[in-house]
């Protein structure tokens, strides 16, 4: 058992977390949360006497020494992260102070912003003879992104790209995709606050995203959704179904 939990808490509906990391911010003698993206409704079903704090104007010293301080008094701590904890959720280094420290801990993995924005939207990263993989990235900014992993080197292989942390750097990410040779009428889906009550849908393309980003004036908590396997309508349908298409499960009919 870990003294210190790194719970995924999905997008921002507080039903698209999973069942254990519910049960365990319900168990939990701290519960530590990102306030500025993960929602009260989402914390709400810790104990009546827990610790229930909001680490968005903390440091990372001071969120160990609460989660260490828990630790070290025989409690458990769930430490509440938006979405998925591997993607953007900067926990190796606070779990590399807390093993530094002697004190184990472990993931619980949630929904990812790029999965609830596809659901939100009826869309498909993977389309049948046409797109087979997916890119999670952002575009660099204040944060650098390493050499060759530019949105352009990512556009030039046609693949479908999830864009985050990248609202306010529309008009870059148009022009990184434009220059990596997608057509401008490749479509771009835009799903503002994937998982709250007020998102909000944009379909759009490669060629107006800027245009129509900007136009809705937002600044944060957008991801982009490019699709190039969407371009072009009457796409083969997927041997899964297919009658004539044998596999461990089924006899070809053909």
């Amino acid at each position: 058992m870990a003294s210190v939990y790194f719970i995924g808490a999905g997008p921002g509906d507080p039903e698209l977390i999973t069942v254990k990391g519910r049960r365990l911010i319900g168990e939990a003698d701290l519960v530590l949360y990102a306030g500025s993206l993960v929602p009260p409704e989402v914390v709400a079903c810790a104990r009546a006497d827990a610790r229930v704090e909001d680490s968005s104007s903390m440091t990372l010293e001071q969120t160990h020494d609460l989660l260490a301080e828990t630790a070290r008094g025989g409690g458990t701590a769930a430490r509440v992260h938006t979405g998925d904890p591997s993607l953007y959720g900067a926990v190796q280094e606070q779990a590399r102070l807390l093993s530094r420290d002697g004190i184990s801990w472990e993931i619980v993995p949630g929904v990812t912003a790029a999965f609830a924005a596809a659901a939100m939207a009826g869309e498909s990263f993977t389309v049948p003879e046409r797109v087979q993989s997916l890119v999670l990235t952002r575009a660099a900014g204040r944060t650098v992104v390493p050499d060759g992993e530019e949105l352009a080197a990512f556009a030039a292989h046609g693949c479908s790209i999830a864009i985050y942390l990248s609202t306010s750097l529309a008009r870059s990410v148009q022009d990184q995709l434009l220059g990596g040779g997608l057509p401008e009428e490749t479509p771009v889906v835009v799903v503002h606050r994937a998982g709250w009550p007020d998102g909000e849908v944009l379909r759009t393309s490669v060629g107006a995203l800027a245009r129509d980003v900007e136009h809705r004036q937002w600044t944060r908590q957008a991801v982009f959704l490019v699709l190039p396997g969407n371009r072009e309508a009457g796409a083969p349908a997927s041997k899964l179904y297919d009658a004539t298409f044998a596999h461990g499960w089924r006899d070809s009919e053909g």
